[in-house]
């Protein structure tokens, strides 16, 4: 082959190139914008055009090898000979590529949900190839690896439409039973009265156990998962508010120190 002949050769494997990441990119917005007039669903949409923009690519650096005069049995044979050190090396990379088929067969959350996955908590923004995007509630971009988040435990906050709101309380071993426990009613059903709480399934008192300083009791009021939040922060502040009004109190942690007779009058005799 003559260095004109390759040069020649090199000008249109570029033109192949450039071409095909053209190509990659319209092809991943086509099916976006027909998937999306489908109605279907926001993670499949982004995770099938992903895959249509990477397989374009494959197939055109293919053909753009094959222009400069490398021939696919040659090039089958060179991926062949290589293909334990790829494997391993792109371990990790075909693990989140599998854990996204997974997650998109599954469906343990879709886009929009609020989850606790692969060590993070966020807000699904979207599942690709490789990884989920999550935002945090203080507005972090999160990335993570579809392997580890299909490898872990994944919680989705926002999966029911109601939620309870559980909140402890330790009172004074002084305090009456009967009395802290109607008092602590009665916050819970004010509370459960306000919007965005739910008043059936009815709110619960439950005598939790003793602690090392407090009598525990635990404080359970059903709320809309939208509004959990603001009806736990109104359960701490009427739970506050009527302990304060029975004179019930809240023990700070505190330690008994019994020391024996024979040390204590050792001290006197010093």
């Amino acid at each position: 082959m003559t260095f004109t002949g390759l040069l020649i050769r090199i000008g249109i494997a570029l033109v192949f190139l450039i071409g095909g990441w053209w190509a990659a990119r319209l092809g991943e917005s086509l099916i976006e914008r027909s998937l999306n007039r489908l109605k279907v669903d926001a993670m499949l949409v982004r995770f099938a055009s992903s895959l249509a923009r990477w397989g374009i690519l494959t197939l055109i650096i293919v053909s753009a090898l094959g222009a400069i005069g490398i021939t696919t049995y040659s090039f089958a044979a060179v991926l062949g000979a290589a293909g334990l050190a790829i494997g391993l090396s792109l371990q990790g990379i075909l693990q989140s590529l599998a854990a996204g088929v997974l997650i998109l067969v599954q469906r343990p959350f879709k886009v929009g949900d609020f989850v606790r996955a692969g060590g993070e908590t966020g807000t699904v923004v979207e599942v690709g190839m490789f990884t989920t995007l999550l935002n945090t509630p203080d507005n972090r971009r999160i990335i993570v690896q579809n392997k580890t988040v299909f490898g872990g435990n994944i919680e989705n906050l926002t999966f029911h439409p109601r939620r309870r709101a559980d909140i402890a309380v330790g009172v004074s071993y002084d305090a009456d039973i009967d009395e802290t426990r109607a008092t602590l009613i009665e916050a819970a059903a004010a509370v459960a009265a306000m919007e965005g709480a739910l008043e059936d399934p009815a709110p619960m008192v439950v005598l939790d156990g003793f602690g090392d300083s407090s009598v525990n009791w635990q404080v359970r009021v059903w709320a809309n998962t939208a509004d959990l939040l603001g009806v736990k922060q109104a359960l701490v502040r009427q739970i506050k508010i009527a302990l304060d009004a029975k004179a019930i109190g809240i023990p700070y942690p505190q330690m008994d120190v019994h020391l024996p007779a024979k040390v204590v009058e050792g001290d006197e005799a010093a």
